[in-house]
């Protein structure tokens, strides 16, 4: 298995994706949420994502995490990995909202000096 230091995954075998019969180096949820953001980082250049929206998407990966963890649940990879691209999506939209608010405030800082 490939290590990645600056992740912070489970890896589990059972819940990873398998290629030629190598695991990926991480879970299918993690895998989902880098995928997200590699799709949409590029695009929020162009569309401005709603905060709600954002946060919105996040939560079919928060529930379907949760009932897993609390609700004596199994989830499949395929659902925690579509459930992580909207989170991809969701995180990306947050860190565009909070960078725009902190480049408009040191903007404002920049004026009053």
């Amino acid at each position: 298995m490939t290590k990645l230091e600056f992740v912070d995954c489970h890896r589990l075998p059972e819940r990873s994706f398998f290629f030629k019969g190598k695991q990926f180096p991480l879970c299918a949820r993690c895998t989902g949420i880098y995928v997200g953001y590699a799709i949409f980082i590029p695009i929020i250049f162009f569309i401005k994502i709603n905060i709600l929206f954002a946060l919105l998407a996040i939560m079919p990966t928060t529930i379907d995490g949760l009932t897993q963890a609390y609700c004596n649940r199994e989830s499949n990879n395929i659902l925690r990995f579509i459930t992580g691209i909207f989170a991809g999506l969701g995180l990306a939209g947050i860190s565009d909202f909070i960078a725009y608010y902190i480049v408009v405030s040191l903007k404002f800082l920049y004026h009053l000096l």
